[in-house]
């Protein structure tokens, strides 16, 4: 596919006539002609017209290989942009950390390589939050990226809703603070296989271009992006509202209600927080201790208790802490419109799978919980849910969380991945040997047996 784009001709016979400088002519002409080849361009792997392939994107069977080639101006800008708002670039590996403030990093054209194929200007741009600072004060080049491939559409109408497979937007994570770098991959399919709505994940090498030739960036892992085609994969309609809590409001706490903390993912121009509105107005009724039962009614037709309950046990025996309970982001809100009810989305899982740090993960019994998280507080206190929210625990270790499962599938990830991780470098890893990799998984095999033991143990003493 070919596009010429003639821009400004008639500006610049214009500009001719009018007089004007000469470096103005000069740069009109230099943007004359935009010439765009898109050779690779097929509708199946570029078109927005065919249906995500989740087998060729998300293999589970294999660590698949993404090159990203970035112009050596547009790699500066990138780490400019880091530098201006997470500190100076004169760090080194194991310096102090940096704080600042949230930002939304900068953007900018890419080529993606896949199975030697091209796809054309991609958006490429740091993400993370804490992920990102950490790795990028402690001198870690390894850093996460979120490709769009129409971001820039408007400047090359040539890649006009270009998709990769079908996705429109993909995740690359650097699996932050897990040196056996399946957590996240992990977490997300458990999930998924319990019953909830949860991305689609694979591991995959990454090689940055940004000059001078390919480098290994290391092993990160693929994630699918939920406002992309996780609602319309995993709900029968993806189009109700989708939310990303973050921020003190996305703990639902009493006083704590702000929309602008419920970043809106979808319909944005609708501008209507009503569902979460009346969810958290739900949640501080007066009913609540008055009339448990007109609370549970009203709750129930504002949130998908099941979901939630399901989620939160699941989430408590893997000891998850990176997430509600203890932190004030990383899950989605999706207003499914075949039921009118707010359903919970997992998000972010590679610190998931160890006992925690900061808050530490939570206990099952969750009496630590305080009314400062009451989507937890509230609904465990009710004699119903709370037997409910058990029932799940042993469902999720009896059919999901088993050890002779998870045993045998940490050990075939050992197998797949160990090459990979082995040849991370210094600088771009989170791992300082060899060793690190081993022990990673030999933990993890151990904490599964750990885990159903103390939920068996809990549940024994709570019948």
């Amino acid at each position: 596919m070919k596009i010429r784009l003639f821009l400004l001709a008639t500006i610049i016979i214009s500009i001719s006539i009018l007089g004007c400088r000469k470096d103005e002519v000069l740069t009109a002409a230099q943007n004359e002609e935009i010439l765009i080849e898109t050779p690779d361009w097929t509708e199946l792997s570029h078109g927005n017209n065919s249906a995500p392939d989740y087998s060729n994107v998300f293999k589970q069977d294999k660590v698949i290989r993404i090159d990203l080639k970035i112009d050596a101006t547009s790699w500066a800008t990138m780490q400019k942009d880091l530098q201006t708002n997470l500190g100076t670039t004169s760090r080194a590996p194991g310096g102090p950390a940096v704080e600042s403030a949230d930002f939304d990093p900068v953007w900018v054209p890419c080529s993606v390589f896949y199975n030697n194929i091209e796809w054309y200007k991609v958006g490429v741009r740091y993400k993370g939050n804490s992920s990102l600072r950490s790795a990028y004060s402690a001198g870690i080049s390894k850093l996460s990226f979120k490709l769009d491939f129409d971001q820039f559409e408007s400047t090359y109408p040539a890649i006009k809703d270009q998709r990769f497979y079908g996705f429109k937007q993909l995740n690359l994570k650097i699996n932050y603070n897990d040196v056996a770098f399946i957590r996240e991959k992990v977490g997300a399919d458990l999930f998924r296989e319990f019953g909830l709505a949860s991305s689609q994940t694979t591991f995959c090498t990454v090689y940055v271009d940004n000059g001078s030739g390919p480098k290994y960036f290391g092993l990160y892992t693929l994630v699918e992006e939920v406002d992309d085609t996780v609602l319309d994969s995993q709900y029968e309609d993806g189009s109700g509202n989708l939310y990303k809590p973050d921020g003190t409001a996305a703990s639902f706490a009493s006083g704590s209600y702000n929309e602008s903390q419920f970043v809106k993912q979808n319909n944005e121009e609708l501008n209507n927080y009503s569902d979460v509105k009346a969810l958290y107005t739900i949640l501080h009724s007066n009913t609540r201790t008055t009339s448990t039962d007109e609370w549970k009614i009203a709750l129930e037709k504002s949130l998908n208790v099941d979901v939630f309950l399901k989620w939160l046990a699941a989430n408590t025996a893997i000891q998850n802490w990176d997430t509600y309970g203890n932190m004030t982001h990383n899950y989605y809100l999706y207003n499914n419109p075949a039921d009118g009810l707010l359903n919970w989305i997992p998000w972010d899982n590679n610190e998931a799978f160890e006992q925690g740090k900061q808050l530490g993960a939570l206990t099952l019994s969750l009496s630590t919980v305080g009314n400062n998280w009451p989507l937890i507080r509230y609904i465990i206190d009710v004699p119903e849910y709370k037997q409910k929210y058990q029932a799940y625990l042993k469902q999720f270790v009896d059919e999901v969380f088993t050890p002779a499962k998870m045993t045998l599938l940490y050990n075939s990830y050992y197998s797949l991945l160990k090459e990979y991780a082995y040849a991370e470098e210094y600088g771009y890893s989170f791992i300082s040997s060899d060793s690190d990799f081993d022990r990673g998984i030999q933990t993890l095999i151990s904490h599964v047996s750990t885990r159903n033991a103390a939920v068996s143990s809990y549940l024994q003493t709570n019948k």
